[in-house]
């Protein structure tokens, strides 16, 4: 196993710790979507609005190897109840693993790793 295989299997871990461990989080991430425009990012917030931002990294899956592709951003405002997010990018055809975190007030709110193919 490569150092960078074994990296990014710490960091799914440690993402998957805290999520496990996390309290009363009023944001949950939901489905993430890929058009030609970038990643559609669902999201249902239950708390007083707020401002902050999406972080995707995007790791791209081939060969079985796990490659770091691109890290991006996009500002949010969000309401209660349901909201999306376009976050830019382009991608090319292949499966990808997005490590996607809410980040408001400086802080890592939630996560969640999710798993799509571009077609």
């Amino acid at each position: 196993m490569s150092a960078k295989s074994r990296l990014s299997l710490i960091i799914a871990g440690i993402v998957l710790c805290s999520l496990f461990f996390t309290a009363c989080v009023s944001t949950n991430i939901g489905d993430v979507t890929y058009s030609g425009r970038g990643l559609s990012v669902s999201l249902v917030h239950t708390g007083e609005p707020s401002e902050g931002y999406i972080q995707v990294t995007v790791y791209r899956i081939q060969n079985n190897l796990q490659e770091e592709t691109a890290v991006l951003f996009a500002p949010l405002a969000l309401r209660q109840g349901e909201n999306s997010v376009t976050v830019p990018s382009t991608l090319e055809p292949g499966q990808y693993k997005l490590y996607v975190y809410l980040i408001l007030n400086g802080e890592r709110k939630t996560a969640a790793i999710r798993d799509i193919m571009v077609t």
